[in-house]
């Protein structure tokens, strides 16, 4: 699809101001005012790239074509060309996104450097969604080239990539680019509603905190006879810590983060806890655990108490919820589940139900076209943080401060990216395991 002489310029002169700091500079505000009002027109088409097609990927895709009436996909990349087509072939199937599907197969990148081809290809946008360990190199390659993102959670598996994140987050935020959460909790309007109303005290001064995540069990890709180790472990990435960050970071965060919102993001000052392999012992799944019980303490005494498990045939919870001094709040993804209740009284939300991942997406690119990015990337980095501390100490069996957990040496990489050998798969056992 081409677009006018006169398009391609406007386009180039929103791109160059939206990457630069405006910093109070009397040109560039008017720059920034004029690009503002075009982009507002919707006259400019906005690519997307898409980095990482797995199923949340292709959601996030579907999510922000919708977004907005300009935009298309102009690329794609993963480290499967199966999964790539299969996401293509998925888009392509629903009414209202295929026709906004411009991706021929020379912008269809393959293979571990393939983020870096999506970014170099001319996009503006690029959506993060491979497994989390790739998220920090992802960002900072997107930021250097300029690009607007979407960061699937947790952003992070290791302090260190952490610490990277953060640092990336200053400097989306120097060149005015959108770093947008996938921590989509967030997004909804019951939830929002009912942190409104706890951070004006209606609830009191919270002194207990509950996150649940107990569900089944997930899926499964048996070894094949050409696969390597990498191939394996990257084929099945959420049983390897080095790839997932264990499941207490890559799906519990979402309900971590639920905590830190409601205690004004602010984070514990240490946890102690424990997990292990009840069920899930054998070689196909990887080093992870399959539950961890984490016990956060703030520095004013508070209490966050976090639970999750995945095994089948057990009873399946998934919320959280707070106690404070007048009233118990309840943060539940059904009709109802979001309630406020007092000694003599209750709230209960009754709004619109939105689609929290539609949400975070409008979002996104109607920050992106009226010129105020949104860049929420601080607390993604801290509630992932918040989940890798449990996880140290659910690990190690010690107390780990916050203080501690940030300054962690761990890092959680391969010696290379390449199709052969993987990181050893040694599982942690609580006691012996240290903190490094």
């Amino acid at each position: 699809m081409s677009t006018k002489p006169s398009q391609d310029a406007n386009r180039r002169q929103f791109l160059q101001t939206s990457g630069a700091l405006a910093a109070g500079a009397v040109a560039a505000s008017a720059a920034l005012s004029i690009t503002q009002s075009a982009y507002a027109a919707g006259n400019d088409q906005l690519k997307v790239g898409l980095i990482g097609c797995g199923g949340r990927g292709t959601g996030a895709a579907s999510q922000a074509l919708r977004a907005d009436k300009n935009v298309k996909l102009h690329a794609v990349g993963d480290a499967f060309e199966d999964r790539l087509e299969t996401s293509l072939k998925k888009l392509g199937q629903l009414e209202d996104v295929a026709p906004k599907l411009d991706v021929p197969p020379e912008r269809r990148f393959v293979g571990f450097d393939a983020y870096q081809q999506v970014i170099d290809s001319g996009v503006d946008v690029v959506l993060l969604a491979t497994p989390p360990h790739f998220r920090p190199m992802h960002i900072e390659a997107a930021i250097a080239a300029g690009k607007h993102i979407f960061a699937e959670k947790p952003t992070a598996v290791d302090a260190e990539g952490v610490r990277r994140v953060l640092k990336s987050v200053q400097d989306a935020k120097a060149k005015n680019l959108s770093l947008v959460a996938g921590l989509c909790l967030r997004n909804s309007y019951g939830f929002r509603e009912a942190i409104d109303r706890v951070h004006q005290g209606e609830a009191g001064d919270i002194h207990t905190l509950h996150a649940n995540d107990y569900r089944g069990t997930i899926w499964l890709r048996p070894r094949q006879p050409d696969w390597t180790d990498m191939h394996w472990q990257m084929r099945n990435w959420y049983y390897f810590t080095w790839l997932s960050g264990d499941f207490n970071v890559e799906q519990h965060v979402h309900f971590l983060d639920m905590c830190a919102w409601t205690m004004g993001d602010q984070y514990p000052v240490s946890a102690i806890g424990m997990g292990g392999r009840e069920v899930r012992k054998g070689p196909e799944f990887g080093n992870i655990f399959d539950h961890h019980s984490v016990v956060y303490e703030y520095a004013n005494g508070a209490k966050l108490i976090s639970n999750t498990r995945q095994m089948q045939g057990c009873k399946n919870e998934l919320g959280a919820s707070a106690v404070g001094s007048k009233a118990r709040v309840d943060f539940k993804e059904r009709k109802g589940g979001t309630t406020i209740t007092w000694p003599d009284r209750k709230w209960v939300y009754e709004g619109e139900d939105n689609n929290i991942y539609q949400t975070e997406h409008d979002e996104m690119f109607a920050g992106i076209r009226n010129g105020t990015p949104v860049n929420n990337g601080e607390y993604l980095a801290k509630s992932t943080m918040l989940a890798i501390m449990g996880r140290m100490a659910t690990y190690t069996g010690q107390l780990v401060t916050w203080d501690q957990a940030m300054n962690s040496q761990e890092v959680l990489a391969p010696k290379s990216y390449a199709w052969g050998e993987a990181p050893e798969v040694n599982i942690a056992v609580p006691g012996i395991t240290k903190l490094v």
